[in-house]
């Protein structure tokens, strides 16, 4: 599986780079805290699947890396995604690493 880190995702934002970002927690959770991704939950990633791009590079986050990685292997196993990416460490690694004052759980 292939990963950006924070620091890469964070370039890319700056750069103005043309990517994608889905954000798969829950909508409570989403709503604590983003980084501006769109939100499709996990249990929905596969049948909300014509929402994800598939002319540019995907960036799936959640809140530790799990849950996309999930999302990641569902997408690319039964539907043949191969421009995705699992944010390595999700949003905690996010605030962490640039935003020590973003609320996370």
């Amino acid at each position: 599986m292939k990963e950006k880190t924070v620091l890469e995702l964070k370039q890319m934002i700056e750069s103005g780079e043309d990517f994608q970002l889905i954000d798969v927690r829950e909508p409570f959770e989403y709503e604590m805290s983003n980084l501006n991704g769109e939100n499709i939950p996990l249990v929905g990633i596969l049948v909300e699947s014509d929402r994800i791009a598939t002319d540019k590079p995907v960036i799936i986050q959640c809140r530790s890396g799990a849950r996309s990685a999930a999302a990641v292997n569902q997408l690319e196993h039964q539907l043949g995604y191969g421009n995705l990416y699992n944010l390595k460490g999700g949003i905690l690694a996010w605030a962490a690493e640039f935003d020590p004052g973003m609320q996370v759980y």
